[in-house]
């Protein structure tokens, strides 16, 4: 896939550190926008990482948040697009996708993040418990309430994406290096000057962190705070279903912690349950590729089988797979975007919250821009790498505050509710004094993943 029949050059203008969906991304972007000398460095294989077994849902709908709505629209009309510049196929099929509402509260939730979804360009349309039947026939529908149905909206295969766009990035002059580890940075004055690699040090204007669940310990290395953390991620594929309905869309829903698609002629039923296990608190081994965690069948027990019950046809059906592997996730929900407060031209774009595929195109155009132009086009304030403390990046709180955030994207979600675990970690001068006056300590909450509610 590389270029590793070449050497590796003395200097470029940005060398990106990781060969996922999001430094592929920004790659591609880079050379589109007429900067020609980057270069990618990918310690293994592209897509490795964890990109290689995300599920690969190409959603639009359910951010509250402007630029990431914007962010997801301009995605899939990339990925729709690759083949016809670059000849390689990303695999999206716009088979639509279904949001289902199962009681008032979410029903509420989700009219009101349709109505922003709208606003800002998205095609979602409320429908009714018969229709979700007419399109998913497979699913129970008696109990739902409403779904709400982007028909242009479906599924990438992530590999294939990711393979895409670091053809367009080597069409415009990219050069891309597998089997090439990055060790650490080199840095003077408060801004960095390169990278060191096996094969030597490489001098570079700019560097961008993309390196996934391995950025935090990249980070640590450079002294610049990345607290994203790596917790156990579950789907469950199914045998295959004899005349399975063609063209099902996506559908999800969280009252049973699923979301469900075709894979192979059965079922794709993949699992946020609302109460994770974070994987390597400590250190994510440098020579996990193309790697698996073994499946905690009693854990997991109780929330597969609800999400069973929403299909009940798969209860019926062997297991084909059982898939257990690592993904990136942010004490808040937000990813962690920008030029870090520590290290001048130093970039970051890491911590995606298992919606890198989604997010992956118009992050990269982002961070194109950011790079390129030194500013990022879109309000990015609730991403900025800025926000974050170093308190944050210490064990204790990763361990617990990543359980409730990942815990909290399936839950129903309410305005000014805030986070309960890892509280206290830093307080004001005069928090005694306030808390004896009856004060009231507010957090913050993101609606999903994207959309922050209060500050």
């Amino acid at each position: 896939m590389g270029n590793n029949d070449a050497n590796l050059p003395k200097h470029a203008n940005v060398v990106i550190i990781g060969g996922g969906i999001i430094g592929c991304s920004i790659a591609y972007h880079l050379g589109h926008m007429g900067c020609k000398d980057v270069v990618l460095l990918e310690r293994d294989e592209l897509t490795s990482g964890t990109t290689w077994h995300a599920a690969g849902l190409m959603v639009t709908f359910g951010s509250l948040s402007e630029t990431s709505t914007e962010m997801r629209i301009y995605g899939r009309d990339l990925y729709s697009k690759l083949e016809a510049e670059t000849g390689l196929t990303s695999g999206f099929t716009p088979i639509g996708f279904i949001e289902a509402a199962s009681n008032r509260d979410r029903l509420e939730e989700y009219r009101r993040v349709a109505a922003f979804n709208r606003y800002c360009g998205v095609d979602v349309n409320e429908i009714g418990p018969d229709d979700i039947k007419k399109l998913f026939p497979l699913a129970r529908t008696e109990d739902l309430m409403a779904g709400f149905y982007v028909k242009e909206d479906g599924r990438v295969n992530p590999v294939d994406g990711t393979v895409a766009l670091a053809k367009g990035a080597r069409n415009q002059g990219v050069s891309i290096f597998e089997k090439t580890p990055v060790k650490g940075i080199t840095k003077k004055n408060g801004r960095v000057t390169g990278v060191i690699t096996e094969q030597g040090e490489m001098t570079a204007d700019v560097v961008v962190n993309c390196a996934g669940m391995w950025a935090r310990q990249l980070g640590d290395a450079a002294g610049v705070n990345i607290p994203n953390q790596s917790t156990e991620h579950y789907y469950l594929i199914t045998e295959e279903i004899d005349d399975i309905p063609k063209n099902m869309p996506v559908l999800e829903d969280p009252s049973h912690y699923g979301y469900y698609r075709e894979e192979v002629g059965g079922l794709m039923i993949g699992l946020f349950e609302p109460k994770c296990a974070p994987w390597k608190l400590k250190t994510v081994p440098e020579t996990f590729s193309f790697g698996e965690i073994e499946p905690d069948w009693d854990r997991m027990g109780p929330f597969l089988e609800k999400a069973m019950a929403r299909v009940p046809i798969t209860r019926e059906l062997g297991i084909k797979k059982f898939f257990c592997g690592p993904e990136s996730f942010t004490a808040d929900l937000g990813p962690i975007i920008g030029e870090a407060p520590e290290l001048k031209n130093y970039f970051v774009c890491a911590g995606l919250n298992s919606i890198g595929i989604i997010m992956g195109p118009g992050l990269g155009r982002m961070m194109a821009h950011w790079i390129m132009d030194g500013d990022p086009g879109v309000d990015i304030t609730g991403f900025n790498i800025d926000r974050l403390h170093t308190y944050q990046n210490n064990v204790d709180y990763r361990a617990h505050r990543t359980v409730e955030s990942l815990g909290k994207v399936y839950k129903c979600h309410y305005p000014f509710q805030s986070m309960e675990t890892a509280r206290g970690a830093k307080k004001s001068a005069i928090y005694d004094r306030l808390k004896d006056r009856g004060g009231i300590f507010q957090g913050c909450q993101r609606l999903g993943r994207g959309g922050l509610v209060c500050a």
